[in-house]
């Protein structure tokens, strides 16, 4: 016997088929929605499809040349025509900057937007234009600051020329702003860094610019000196002799920390240099700035400038001198006990150095001030390194004492007692059993040689029992009143 159908399931079968669920005025506005899209994809398609580049090797001869109608040119990724007529400038301009943006996430894409020179052709047409570059420019300060193959591939396209001419002439702000950032970019990168003969030719340019009085504009060309100056001494000697170290003294002094801080990356790399490119900075009077720079309410700038001390103190006896009569040392081991951990190792890096390079009278003045207990402090952190740097310069310390036991012939060394007090001696017994074998061997070296091993007592010591392989200890008599309490 059938029965009837419910008119739920009626209405169930009927939804299984297409469109059969909908009214003829719900079909209607799916079909009305369906039109505008396909109209939408099919302009945005002819948009594209109009972005026809003609790739031009050689950018010399492309701005010798009239304009031509198009550029041909395929990329991988969708970006595959592009066309600047005139009267798309503008628009060239905006689809520039955004798909320099978006490319960055994409890295397929953003290596088929390098090598076809989309970028490279539209900021020489745009130049070529003589239109508003502050947007190319920024375009290519994007690309060359994403990685180190898009900025050696921007300056193998001999862009930096024309830029630097820019700089030069440009007398809008926002111009130079991103023109300085783009040449930031250029000079950016350690692994590996940029060929130096390429961008030093902007080093006379950056000379000019630290005079601007733009925050913005100074901090980027600081940043690019901090860049160029980070490396061998070669390089620092270039940068040298461009005549920047003494403006870049006094802008260690300047109120906005965007352009104190790369100000002083760029003092402090200066100062990993020889004696002599160290002593060019000392004599720009670097040090009351530093001095400055040790009370700044940023621990960012207080460990910098520690590390920049350390540099110094790294140096010949006449430097650590200078470091000495700035009255620096007060507050640096002053930095060694109250700062943060990542502060104080830089703090522990300057005082080790000033023992390991100083004068006997200028190790006894640090010694006077109170370093040896913050160095103790420093023999229980976890970083090893720094474990190692604390034990150095308790070492240096201890090997002056010594010097001191023999000339004045007491054979007691005054440093050992310090150490003791500090409880020095306890926590380099404990660094005996280090994972750390360089520390382990230090720290029994340090005891072995300055703290010497108490005799034992006969009564008390175990002996052997050969056949049982094992250590004998005397058993203990109790005394015949028993013990008291």
């Amino acid at each position: 016997v059938e029965t009837a159908a419910s008119p739920a399931k009626d209405y169930y079968r009927m939804n299984r088929y297409k469109n059969k669920a909908l009214n003829p005025e719900e079909m209607r506005r799916r079909r009305e929605e369906e039109g505008i899209q396909l109209r939408k994809q099919k302009r945005e398609q002819q948009l594209f499809k109009r972005r026809n580049v003609e790739m031009i090797s050689d950018v010399g001869a492309m701005l010798d040349r009239p304009l031509m109608d198009s550029f041909v040119s395929s990329t991988t990724c969708g970006v595959s025509t592009l066309v600047f007529p005139v009267k798309y400038k503008g628009k060239a301009l905006y689809f520039f900057n955004r798909l320099a943006q978006r490319l960055k996430k994409n890295e397929l894409c953003k290596n088929a937007y390098i090598n076809s020179g989309i970028y490279l052709t539209g900021l020489m047409y745009c130049t070529h234009l003589s239109l508003s570059l502050s947007q190319a420019v920024w375009a290519l300060g994007n690309i060359a600051g994403d990685s180190a193959m898009c900025r050696d591939y921007v300056l193998g396209c001999n862009i930096l020329p024309p830029l630097l001419l820019l700089l030069t002439k440009s007398t809008r702000l926002t111009m130079t702003r991103n023109a300085v950032w783009a040449l930031s970019n250029l000079c950016r990168g350690k692994s590996p860094p940029p060929d130096f003969e390429k961008v030093s030719p902007c080093l006379p340019v950056l000379s000019r610019l630290l005079f601007s009085s733009d925050p913005d504009l100074l901090a980027d060309a600081c940043w690019a000196l901090s860049y160029l100056s980070d490396g061998p001494n070669e390089k620092i000697q270039a940068v040298i002799d461009s005549g920047v170290c003494r403006r870049l003294v006094e802008l260690l002094m300047h109120t906005d920390y965007k352009v104190a801080s790369p100000a002083l990356r760029a003092v402090g790399n200066i100062v990993t240099g020889d004696d002599i490119q160290t002593q060019v900075v000392l004599n720009c009077s670097a040090l009351p700035c530093l001095l400055h720079l040790l009370s700044s309410p940023k621990e960012s700038i207080r460990k910098e400038a520690c590390w920049t001390i350390s540099n110094i103190t790294a140096g010949n006896r006449s430097q650590i001198q200078a470091v000495i009569d700035a009255n620096i040392f007060p507050v640096l081991i002053d930095i060694l006990q109250k700062a943060e951990f990542r502060t104080r190792k830089e703090a522990a890096w300057a005082i080790t150095n000033a023992t390991s390079g100083g004068t006997p009278d200028q190790i006894r003045y640090l010694v006077n001030l109170g370093c040896i207990k913050p160095l103790c402090d420093l023999l229980t952190v976890m970083d090893s390194k720094i474990v190692q740097v604390a034990l150095n310069g308790l070492e240096n310390i201890l090997r002056l004492g010594e010097q001191e036991a023999k000339q004045n012939g007491s054979g007691l060394n005054p440093y050992c007692s310090l150490i003791e007090e500090a409880y020095g001696l306890d926590k380099i017994e404990f660094l005996q059993s280090h994972e750390n074998q360089e520390i382990y061997q230090k720290a029994f070296d340090l005891i072995e040689h300055y703290f010497g091993v108490e005799e034992e007592d006969a009564s008390i010591a175990p002996q052997v029992d050969e056949n049982q392989q094992q250590f004998l200890f005397p058993q203990q008599e109790a005394p015949m009143e028993g013990f008291q309490l």
